[in-house]
């Protein structure tokens, strides 16, 4: 089916605004930003299901628990305000109205994010002074002043047509250790003009992420901060979105492609990371066992190191399904890599060695399975696992 979308250069919808500035929470890179829409906006969230929620992470979910508004969203790097007990509470709030007093809202419209090292707590004057210094721009500072191990910005656009109507759906997160998501430690903030009921919004979001956020790993754990944020403003104009139409169908579209592009892009940047590895399994007794077996053989350090070390051991990958609660023909799984038939009925495939070995050099990864035991489907994206994910977290601290 071809998309009804267009992606494009990354640009802020209609009546969005943003930031990013250097407040001194980090030695030189932008550390603090926020992002801002002209009016009350529909919003919705999803949050780690780590027991120790971060203050930040627990405040924006009761502040869009209220209604499913927002109008903004101030956020830190360099520091996650996490495990920092009553006074870290107390500072998410400060920061959360001290962001409110400048742009002249109820602090009931602004979330606070934060993501950085744990168990410190925020040095509230350079928090202030960052605020202060944010300026309502259409730059795209928010996008880098987010960043902790992350080599480079995350970003996506698409717009597509809505009963005649242009919308735009854009999106950046970060994310690239600690990232095993019911959600990572990732951030995604999503941003379009579209008109949509905040609860409508929620329901997306919450299914949107299932299949795209919650399908990739780098390291099997799961972050405080953890969380993806959407605001929609219906600056567009179009008539306000109900389920089942067309035009949800085409949303949904183009929404769905923007999560699961950061998604990969996020796999694709895990610390450390040289490859990107996507797995696709088909003939899977649900979409559910499709998706815990993709899952399953991404998270696994073993198939990681194999695609690092170039090394065909299809053994690993196996073993990975195995361990999973799927049902299985025993006797009838096929796997390729990136189309050379690595596993054909639960055996070595046809492909030689020396061929495979060739193929694993490329820098996407991509295994296809098949189950042969049903229709549901599953995808996961995730990364090979290097000496420099080892060195990256042995010194995250200095």
């Amino acid at each position: 089916m071809q998309a009804n979308y267009t992606e494009i250069p990354f640009t802020w919808p209609q009546g969005f605004k943003a930031d990013g500035v250097h407040a001194g929470l980090r030695q030189e890179k932008l550390d603090m930003g926020w992002l801002y829409s002209e009016t009350p906006a529909a919003a919705a969230g999803v949050y780690t299901t780590n027991q120790f929620q971060a203050a930040p992470t627990k405040l924006t979910k009761q502040t869009i628990n209220q209604q499913h508004q927002l109008q903004a969203i101030v956020l830190n790097s360099a520091n996650a305000n996490s495990c920092t007990g009553a006074q870290g509470e107390k500072d998410a709030q400060q920061m959360q109205q001290l962001a409110a007093t400048k742009l002249g809202l109820s602090t009931a419209l602004v979330g606070v994010a934060s993501t950085g090292i744990i168990g410190e707590l925020l040095p509230m004057k350079v928090i202030a002074n960052g605020i202060a210094q944010l300026q309502l721009t259409d730059n795209h500072k928010v996008t880098t002043a987010v960043l902790t191990t992350d080599t480079h910005a995350k970003t996506v656009a698409v717009t597509c047509e809505l009963a005649g109507k242009k919308i735009t759906i854009s999106g950046f997160c970060k994310g690239s250790g600690m990232i095993h998501p019911n959600m990572a430690t990732m951030l995604g903030f999503v941003t379009t003009d579209a008109a949509i009921d905040g609860y409508l919004l929620q329901a997306l979001l919450s299914q949107a992420t299932d299949t795209t956020f919650n399908q990739i790993t780098v390291d099997g754990d799961t972050s405080t901060n953890d969380m993806v944020t959407v605001l929609a403003n219906g600056a567009a104009g179009n008539q306000p979105l109900t389920a089942g139409s067309a035009d949800y169908a085409t949303f949904t579209a183009a929404f769905t492609y923007v999560l699961g592009e950061l998604a990969k892009k996020i796999a694709a940047d895990g610390e450390g990371a040289t490859k990107l590895v996507a797995v696709n399994v088909a003939g899977a007794w649900s979409d559910f066992e499709g998706q815990q077996v993709a899952k399953a053989i991404v998270g696994s350090n073993l198939v990681k190191a194999a695609i690092y070390g170039e090394d065909p051991n299809w053994g690993r990958i196996m073993v990975a399904i195995g361990q999973t609660n799927a049902h299985l023909d025993l006797s009838a799984v096929d796997v390729t890599l990136n189309d050379l038939p690595l596993i054909q009925a639960s055996q070595a495939g046809s492909t030689e060695v020396t061929t495979l070995t060739k193929a694993l050099a490329a820098k996407v990864i991509t295994l296809n399975v098949e189950l042969h035991n049903g229709t549901g489907h599953g995808q996961a994206w995730g990364c090979d696992l290097t000496y420099d994910y080892v060195k990256i977290n042995a010194t995250y601290h200095s």
